[in-house]
């Protein structure tokens, strides 16, 4: 579920990036915020449990950031 989650949010940065490339930022960032929070409460786990949850929350804050960068990217090739 929260798999899925990600993912689609991912996809909305993406496409909110490539057309709104500066109000992307904003959404991005509000994403970032919130999985910035499950990271951190997810480090207070004990042992590797903790680490496990960190690092899962990590690589997806990495990936939104990385579909928003790739948008705008995007956006900056197009010949208009």
């Amino acid at each position: 579920m929260v798999i899925g989650g990600v993912i689609a949010f991912c996809v909305l940065v993406l496409v909110l990036a490539f057309l709104l490339p500066r109000m992307s930022r904003h959404v991005e960032r509000g994403g970032d915020s919130v999985l910035g929070v499950g990271q951190r409460g997810g480090a207070k786990a004990p042992g590797p449990v903790g680490r496990l949850l960190s690092k899962s929350f990590g690589k997806s804050r990495s990936a939104v950031g990385k579909s928003g960068s790739t948008g705008r990217k995007g956006r900056g090739k197009l010949p208009l």
